[in-house]
C-alpha cells in the first residue's frame, strides 16, 4: 500500500465515528449560551468525544461571585450517561454518571492541575474544566431536584484516583474543555464500556450555605436536550 494512502487511512480511523446528535429546539426563555441546539457523544480511538452546540457563544456567562465556598455558584454543561459510575472509577450502582464542564469563580476543585499556568494549583475554578460526577435525586435540594452524591463522614466508597478530596462523588480527571463559538467539546480517554446512551443538560448548581449534606445541589436546569432526560442519544 502506498505510504500516502496508508497515512490517509490512519487519519480517517483516528477521527471520531459519526453519531446522531440529540437535537433541541430554540427556547427564547433560556439565555443563548445555555440554550442547547444539539448534544452529542461519539466514539474516538481512545475514548469518547462530548460535544454540545448552543444558540449563543458557549461558556460566556459567568456565575455570580460570592467570595467564599459557602453558597458558591457553579455553571455547567452536562452529559448524563447510561454507564454505571464504575466506568469512571466510582462505586458501582451509586447513581447517574455524568460528564460535566464547569466554571465557578469562588473555589478550585482541580488540585492536580494549573489551568491558567500561573504556578498556583488552587486558583483556577473560574476556568472551564471537566468533572465526572455521580448524581442522584435529593429532595433536600427541592422537589424532584438532583444533587452530586455526598460521601457521609466515616464512609470510604470506591473513588477515582484523581478524586479532588471533596466529600462528594466527583472526579477531576483533567480533560480540558475546548470552547469555540457556539460549541463546547471535551475529549475523554476511557476504555470501551459497550453501549453508551446520553443526553445534554445546561444547569446551575450551588454549594450549600451551611456546607452540610447535600453539599452541591442542582438549583436551576436551564435546558435539557431531550426535554425529559430520557437519554435518547447513542454514541457511535
Amino acid at each position: 500500500m502506498p505510504r500516502q494512502l496508508s497515512l490517509i487511512i490512519a487519519l480517517l480511523l483516528a477521527l471520531p465515528a459519526a453519531a446522531a446528535p440529540v437535537a433541541s429546539p430554540e427556547k427564547p426563555e433560556v439565555a443563548a449560551p445555555y440554550d442547547i441546539l444539539a448534544a452529542e457523544v461519539s466514539r474516538t480511538t481512545s475514548g469518547l468525544r462530548f460535544r454540545m452546540q448552543t444558540l449563543g457563544e458557549a461558556g460566556t456567562l459567568e456565575p455570580e461571585k460570592v467570595g467564599k465556598l459557602e453558597g458558591a455558584a457553579v455553571h455547567a454543561y452536562v452529559w448524563p450517561l447510561s454507564l454505571d459510575p464504575e466506568a469512571a472509577g466510582f462505586e458501582a450502582g451509586s447513581g447517574i454518571l455524568a460528564l460535566a464542564a464547569t466554571r465557578h469563580p469562588d473555589f478550585d476543585d482541580t488540585p492536580l492541575y494549573d489551568e491558567d499556568g500561573d504556578g498556583d494549583l488552587a486558583n483556577d475554578g473560574d476556568k472551564w474544566h471537566s468533572h465526572w460526577v455521580v448524581l442522584r435525586p435529593d429532595e433536600a435540594c427541592g422537589p424532584g431536584a438532583l444533587a452530586v452524591r455526598d460521601i457521609p463522614e466515616g464512609e470510604s466508597p470506591k473513588l477515582p484516583k484523581t478524586w479532588p478530596g471533596l466529600p462528594l462523588f466527583i472526579d477531576s480527571p483533567g480533560f480540558v474543555p475546548q470552547l469555540g463559538g457556539d460549541t463546547i467539546t471535551v475529549d475523554v480517554e476511557m476504555a470501551d464500556m459497550g453501549e453508551v446512551k446520553f443526553d445534554g443538560v445546561t444547569a446551575a448548581l450551588r454549594v450549600n450555605a451551611n456546607l452540610h449534606a447535600p453539599l452541591l445541589c442542582v438549583t436551576d436546569v436551564f435546558d435539557v436536550a431531550s426535554g425529559d432526560l430520557s437519554l435518547p442519544g447513542t454514541a457511535e
